[in-house]
């Protein structure tokens, strides 16, 4: 039985990426989404196959919703007693006049000493 193919032992090839010439055993085959481009490369240019290249590739079940919410009860009382200020402070104004202005300014200004 005959060989198909010559032996690499001694075989010279160019790197397909930087076109330095290398020995054939030390290229190495590029790799892209698990597929062989059939492109060789040398060490330096070699990179292996990224994993952010495999996206989609499995199925990825990641549900964000939940079936059949239920709302809290607990702070209701609390939680609809929230006011939110502007105009410089409260509401501020003649459309919420129904709404009651529970908010405060509170401002204090230090003392500056000068020495000489």
């Amino acid at each position: 039985m005959s060989n198909r193919f010559a032996s690499t032992k001694r075989a010279i090839a160019e790197c397909d990426i930087c076109g330095f010439q290398y020995k054939l055993k030390e290229l190495k085959n590029i790799i892209r989404k698990g597929q062989n481009t059939n492109l060789k490369a040398c060490r330096e240019c070699w990179g292996p196959d990224h994993p952010q290249l495999k996206l989609g590739e499995l199925p990825v079940d990641d549900p964000q919703a939940i079936r059949d919410p239920r709302p809290d009860f607990a702070g209701r009382s609390s939680n609809r007693n929230v006011q939110w200020g502007w105009n410089p402070v409260g509401y501020g104004g003649n459309v919420y006049d129904l709404v009651p202005n529970n908010l405060e300014l509170v401002v204090t200004i230090g003392d500056i000493t000068v020495t000489t």
